[in-house]
């Protein structure tokens, strides 16, 4: 029996990469998760694999649609009796010089990575609160506070989402509601280029640091954690 035996969580894009593996290890410590993706038809096999752990559940939602967004968290409630966890992870990037973005890019980014996030925490809270509490953790970059070449609407809706993380932190934290944002420097995933690189953090290392959080005792909050791989290329 898992420390989070009893526990109910969302993990947003969780059919791949960074969400994955947050789900998997949620599961393995006794969690029933809650995932959604962009796709039906991957979030459904996503869910199909998952279940061998555990009990997962999930629906198709892009969170950049608010109407979807509720659809998700009334899903969530039908199938579980609260939410304790709530994962922010889906994230999209849009990698060109800021004249050369489209008006298109710019929202989809903001809206994915930024707007999504306000959308799915404000739906979580109602839900945390009848549990007495909850804990929010919000996937950022490193690109919150390193802007880069290229990285426009990217950098502004990660240097957004660390703002609004901590802002939301101070507003709930006496509803019992922690807050806390994992800023990764290069991950191994398909998200980025040159993805599977040995020299990358693995996925896996991001979903123990969540795990971690989850095992803080609640009258200690780790607000923010940076993360970087310990051997990048010599430049």
């Amino acid at each position: 029996m898992g420390f989070l035996t009893g526990k109910y969580a969302l993990v947003t894009g969780g059919t791949r990469g960074i969400g994955r593996a947050i789900v998997e290890q949620l599961l393995d410590e006794g969690a029933s998760v809650a995932i959604c993706g962009r796709d039906a038809k991957s979030t459904l096999q996503a869910v199909a694999e998952l279940r061998a752990k555990g009990q997962a559940i999930g629906i198709a939602c892009d969170v950049a649609d608010p109407a979807a967004v509720a659809q998700l968290f009334r899903f969530t409630a039908e199938n579980f009796p609260g939410l304790d966890i709530l994962v922010n992870n889906a994230g999209l990037g849009v990698f060109r010089p800021a004249g050369e973005l489209t008006v298109e890019e710019w929202r989809k980014v903001i809206d994915t990575n930024l707007n999504g996030v306000f959308y799915c925490s404000r739906e979580a809270m109602p839900l945390m609160k009848r549990r007495g509490g909850g804990y929010m953790i919000n996937i950022s970059s490193l690109a919150g506070k390193n802007p880069f070449a290229g990285g426009a609407a990217y950098n502004a809706s990660k240097f957004g989402l660390n703002g609004f993380s901590e802002a939301m932190m101070l507003d709930h934290r006496h509803d019992n509601i922690r807050v806390s944002y994992i800023m990764p420097g290069s991950v191994s995933t398909e998200f980025g280029s040159g993805g599977g690189a040995d020299w990358k953090i693995a996925s896996e290392d991001i979903a123990a640091i969540v795990l971690s959080l989850l095992r803080m005792p609640e009258r200690t909050l780790v607000s923010r954690v940076e993360v970087r791989p310990s051997k990048p290329p010599r430049k």
